[in-house]
């Protein structure tokens, strides 16, 4: 039962409500979006009950490799953590009612902090392949909002919602005690699916990109909407186009992830055992 953009706030309620009864937990405290190359990660956050996405409202299945159709409920350092082990995309036909479900599913479960997290093609030379890489602020250019159409209903906020502080520096401020030297990046976030053009990816670093992928920054949007505190969390998967020589291939993203997993699985988790995370 995808949703549309007229009713996702009633939809986002109905949903909530059956995931608090599908996991016997009446209140999260924070979610997780895991994106591609960070599947294996989800080892790392421990077991809890899971809920088929099919099975709660206005849940499309993911039909991208490497992401699951699946929330889990895992506790960590006291926290009950909803953690969704894929998401969907606008390049997958998805309304951007449909790819901030989650988000405002998790929000209306009780989250009051989530972290997003992505593979992503990287304009930077130094950091590494398998790379983790706070994102300190985004660039839109999927030309969506996960706020256009009719006003939100009380009592939610203005859809004229300030982005100054989406991504919040106290949580990267928190990452950064649980891996010191995490660098930070600007995330451009394109529609795809294809991968972006040479001429695009010099576009993106002449607006100040050092990340691009497809995903995220309609989750961020909805989430600050939401009033949820936001993390974001790149994996430097590729190089983006031109960059290097090397073609630009999905498989390669995905085994990027399954390499780094153990290591940005730790990361995570220790991220969301920290007592300052909410």
């Amino acid at each position: 039962m995808p949703s549309t953009d007229a009713e996702p706030y009633g939809l986002a309620t109905h949903a909530a409500a059956v995931l608090a009864a599908r996991t016997g937990v009446d209140l999260h405290d924070v979610a997780v979006v895991l994106g591609s190359g960070w599947s294996r990660a989800a080892a790392e956050l421990g077991d809890g009950p899971s809920v088929e996405l099919a099975d709660v409202p206005g849940f499309p299945a993911p039909s991208v490799a490497g992401h699951g159709a699946a929330v889990r409920s895992v506790e960590i350092g006291g926290r009950r953590i909803l953690v969704f082990l894929g998401r969907v995309h606008l390049y997958e036909g998805h309304d951007p009612a449909v790819v901030a479900h989650g988000v405002r599913t998790a929000a209306l479960a009780g989250c009051r902090t989530i972290v997003l997290t992505n593979g992503a093609g990287s304009l930077r030379r130094d950091w590494p392949i398998g790379q983790p890489v706070l994102i300190s602020d985004h660039v839109n250019l999927t030309g969506r909002s996960p706020l256009t159409g009719t006003s939100p209903p009380a009592p939610f906020g203005s859809r004229f919602v300030d982005l100054t502080d989406l991504y919040s520096a106290r949580l990267r401020a928190v990452a950064r005690t649980v891996e010191l030297d995490l660098p930070d990046g600007v995330y451009v976030g394109f529609h795809g699916p294809h991968f972006e053009t040479p001429a695009e990816i010099r576009m993106a670093a002449t607006i100040g990109g050092d990340l691009v992928g497809m995903s995220t920054v309609l989750e961020a949007i909805a989430a600050r909407h939401m009033g949820m505190e936001v993390l974001g969390l790149s994996l430097a998967t590729n190089l983006a186009a031109g960059i290097s020589d090397v073609p630009i291939d999905g498989a390669d993203v995905l085994a990027a992830g399954d390499a780094a997993g153990e290591r940005i699985g730790r990361l995570l988790a220790g991220i969301l055992a920290a007592d300052a995370v909410t």
